[in-house]
């Protein structure tokens, strides 16, 4: 899968192949979410070139999920709509927003004029003829009913991952991830110790990640938790690394972000810590493997402080929330 967009070849054998771009310039944990409406896609349009307008840094992310021949790199801050696409060429023959539900994300594909676009109705785009926006909707659900109203067949369940061939770098570890990508999602690293603490009295290895911008975070809490040097993974672990960590740990603990959507993905045990917003539009599917924590009342995602209902819970309430887990093995 090429990195960048670059214009068509035409002594390519691919050159007339039709293109759609799927527009989803967001985080890992969205373009996860993001999984069961891309492979629809991929199954309803097999001989298109199926472009992914995506950050850069998961392109890694959007090969194994067997849906994205090429990415596109697009990205803006505060996960605001990209100004605009480095697209070349013909237009998209489909253009897809899974982004948001416009006008920004509309009018940057209307840009590219492509033959047809699937996105939400909006009332400042109304020459989209799509379907409404339910605000409180999970966010696998939703595309998935964006594409079963132009009539693709969508399945939220398909979000598996394959495995990884890397190995993990901590097999069998108790995984804890501090960071989040707004502070109100963040629990405070002092309760996170108090877990490791606890983890550790049951005989499981504890092992602490963040990301790329996050390594002071993580090695504060390493170091608060008395861990090891080799088990505090500072710094952003390469996408590989990282899923093989989860894919191999005996559970993850974060708050809602992007490792909680992996841990998901790899049918990874997962205790998600949920505020301001509640696990009824972002947490994980019902099953015996994953535990949604959440009391209430919703709050403000973009607050500069922890969320007063994510702050409710304790780290007992996450330590039995482990213990409600099946088949965790005690080291």
């Amino acid at each position: 899968m090429a990195s960048h967009a670059t214009a068509p070849d035409a002594t390519a054998p691919h050159a007339t192949a039709p293109r759609l771009l799927v527009l989803r310039a967001l985080g890992l944990g969205d373009l996860l979410a993001g999984v069961p409406a891309l492979r629809a896609l991929r199954r309803a349009y097999p001989g298109h070139e199926l472009v992914l307008a995506a950050p850069a840094e998961l392109e890694p992310v959007a090969a194994v999920t067997g849906a994205v021949d090429r990415l596109l790199p697009a990205a803006a801050p505060g996960r605001a709509v990209p100004r605009s696409l480095d697209w070349t060429g013909p237009p998209p023959d489909v253009a897809v927003d899974l982004h948001g539900n416009g006008p920004p994300s509309h009018r940057l594909l209307m840009d590219l004029r492509p033959l047809k676009l699937l996105a939400f109705a909006h009332p400042d785009t109304p020459e989209v003829d799509g379907p409404p926006w339910y605000a409180e909707e999970h966010e696998r659900d939703r595309w998935c009913r964006l594409l079963q109203a132009y009539g693709i067949d969508a399945d939220p369940a398909d979000l598996l991952l394959p495995r990884p061939c890397t190995a993990s770098p901590a097999p069998g570890a108790a995984v804890l991830h501090p960071g989040a990508g707004s502070p109100a999602r963040c629990w405070p690293v002092e309760r996170y110790a108090d877990v490791a603490a606890g983890l550790r009295a049951r005989g499981l290895r504890v092992v602490v990640t963040g990301g790329a911008d996050e390594g002071d975070l993580v090695a504060r809490l390493g170091k608060q938790a008395a861990l090891p040097d080799t088990d505090v993974f500072g710094g952003g672990l390469p996408f590989g690394r990282l899923s093989a960590l989860v894919a191999d740990a005996q559970v993850v603990i974060s708050g809602d972000t992007g490792i909680a959507h992996l841990a998901v993905a790899h049918a990874t045990r997962s205790v998600t810590l949920f505020g301001p917003v509640p696990p009824s539009r972002w947490g994980p599917p019902p099953g015996p493997r994953h535990r949604a924590l959440w009391y209430g009342p919703e709050g403000d995602p973009h607050g500069r402080r922890p969320d007063p209902a994510l702050l409710r819970i304790t780290p007992d309430d996450v330590l039995r929330a482990v213990d409600e887990l099946p088949g965790i093995r005690h080291q």
